[in-house]
């Protein structure tokens, strides 16, 4: 089951109540045309329509697999990162968030451009800067380096992403194949998001952590044959003008209370710098609002949050994207610095955390097809939040391992696996059909401005765990002046550092069981936040849509009994 936020819902095409009266036995002067006109289809022309089909479905998946990989291998290596470029942790956070934010800006342009322009031309266009820019990634040789190439790579991530949904619906039309094809290209964006850590740690164990960014632009290469070899190319010639004015402000605004967040805790909320991002980016959103309402063709249509069941499941793109996704940023260094893995390890450890979101998404769709998905996105997030409040528990335990946090990280990915595909669903098919493109936008944009917003949250509620706990347990008489700094380090991993950096801490805890319970305990405050706030999401989608998939489910019943008397009306 698609694990693609974008993935289109699945809808069994079911035969009318009166097909089977209506169904007229064939003749057989008929059969023998239909056999003969059948003889007449040019046989090598259907091979080859087959054969570049199955090319372009290998060149989508290979695509979605180096988005998926990248996404989740990365944060794997953000402690050798740290280490070998001699960053900083806000330097890590701006590592990943760069990526997410430019594919939330590039998402809403490229579906209109690549209308206007061909969807193959994009899609290529941004195949091949994703390569490009994965190489330059590897050759970094300092954290800024490394942010400007990710913003790149993100922003022709986004362009590649929002290509592959295209590319699909043009060349698989035919309902079966046309399901099939989808289904593939989810399953393997699926295994990229789900043994992305595993693999981006043997990568850094077998070789350096260049690797992990130079092979995509291996995996580019093949692509781009594939892509030439089987894609054709489509335009929309009613294409709608550019959105420009919503997509500058919405993305400036992101942008401003992103920064705001990663830049509040060392300048302090009364510093004018910080007021002055804060003012900014209010004016931003403001702007932002307007100029969708001006617009007469927007691309946020407000009016679809009318419709409870789209609010509902929209609920869920931001619970899944507050508390799953964000988290996994983080978990990398809890399980390397915290509990002392190295990189192969710890990328085994996630996979108790990623597989599940493989596993239950057929359980997710079969909950919501009976229940109703105003039932079954909620429970699906109450899964998520009861996760990590389990996480929270084994991480507090006297020996806290792998196996003490196994059983919340397992639940939190099987929460994420029952909500994603409902989500995926709802908010395409609660709109008109007509609307369903717009729809898709706003969800994908919505998972990922909460995604960027939520890693910089967590790090800071990081920091300031960190920095609370050492402060109660250092003595008073001790110069804390520092230690906000020092906090970022610990968060960072750099252990050492904290240290050299200050030599009366170094005395008081030479075994350095104090800064690591104030690590410890740190991570404990973020599962607590992405537990609780995971809850408060699954509480409103519930207020919003959950009455409304209660009303839905008893009028079924109502519905397919009017039709089976239509049916033996029309057969009398």
């Amino acid at each position: 089951m698609s694990q693609d936020p974008i993935a289109p819902p699945r809808r069994a095409e079911r035969p009318s109540p009166n097909a089977a009266i209506r169904r007229q036995p064939i003749s057989r002067e008929a059969h023998r045309a239909r056999s003969v006109a059948s003889d007449d289809i040019p046989q090598p022309a259907a091979f080859l329509s087959r054969r570049k089909n199955t090319l372009a479905l290998g060149a989508v998946c290979l695509a979605s697999l180096m988005f998926g990989l990248e996404i989740s291998s990365v944060p794997v290596i953000l402690p050798t990162l740290e280490r070998v470029l001699h960053g900083d942790f806000k330097g890590m956070q701006w590592i990943m968030n760069a990526y997410t934010l430019a594919v939330t800006t590039v998402l809403m342009a490229t579906g209109t451009l690549a209308d206007r322009f061909g969807r193959r031309c994009i899609f290529v266009i941004g195949i091949a800067l994703f390569g490009i820019t994965s190489l330059i990634c590897g050759l970094a040789q300092s954290v800024p380096t490394l942010m400007v190439a990710r913003l790149l790579q993100g922003a022709s991530g986004g362009a590649m992403l929002i290509c592959q949904v295209a590319v699909l619906s043009h060349q698989f039309n035919a309902g079966p194949e046309r399901a099939r094809a989808f289904s593939a290209w989810g399953i393997i964006f699926g295994i990229g998001l789900g043994f992305g850590p595993i693999i981006g740690g043997g990568i850094v164990a077998l070789s350096s952590w260049q690797w992990v960014f130079w092979v995509h632009a291996l995996l580019a290469v093949v692509t781009l044959t594939l892509v030439f070899s089987g894609v054709q190319e489509s335009r929309d010639p009613h294409a709608h003008t550019l959105d420009v004015a919503g997509i500058v402000t919405l993305s400036l605004a992101v942008f401003g209370l992103v920064y705001f967040i990663t830049q509040v805790p060392a300048l302090g909320f009364s510093n004018p710098r910080a007021l002055f991002i804060i003012a900014a980016t209010l004016v931003a959103f403001v702007a932002f609002l307007f100029a969708e309402k001006l617009n007469a063709r927007p691309m946020f249509d407000f009016s679809v949050f009318r419709i409870p069941q789209f609010s509902g499941a929209l609920m869920g793109s931001a619970g899944m994207n507050f508390s799953f996704w964000p988290f996994m940023i983080y978990l990398p260094i809890y399980f390397q610095i915290g509990l002392g893995y190295d990189s192969v390890s710890a990328g085994l450890a996630l996979l108790a955390y990623t597989l599940p979101t493989l596993l239950f998404p057929p359980l997710g769709e079969r909950l919501a097809l009976r229940y109703g998905s105003g039932i079954a996105i909620p429970a699906g997030l109450f899964t998520i939040g009861l996760g990590f409040m389990l996480m929270r528990y084994g991480s507090g335990a006297a020996h806290a391992n792998a196996w003490t946090l196994l059983p919340g990280c397992m639940i939190a990915g099987a929460g994420l696996g029952l909500t994603n595909t409902p989500v995926t669903n709802t908010t395409t098919a609660a709109v008109p059909a007509e609307r369903a493109g717009m729809a898709s936008g706003i969800d994908m944009s919505a998972r990922m401005i909460t995604l960027a917003i939520n890693i910089a949250l967590m790090g800071a509620i990081l920091v300031g765990g960190i920095l609370f706990n050492l402060k109660t347990r250092l003595p008073t008489t001790l110069d804390t002046a520092p230690l906000g700094r020092l906090a970022e380090k610990i968060a960072a991993g750099d252990v050492e550092a904290v240290r050299m950096g200050m030599p009366a801490l170094a005395q008081i805890d030479p075994s350095g069981s104090v800064v690591h319970a104030a690590l410890m305990r740190g991570f404990g405050w973020v599962m607590v936040y992405g537990g609780v706030g995971v809850w408060v999401l699954a509480a409103l989608s519930f207020a919003i849509s959950g009455s409304a998939s209660r009303r839905l489910k008893s009028e079924k019943p109502v519905l397919a009994k009017q039709q089976q008397q239509q049916a033996q009306c029309d057969a009398c």
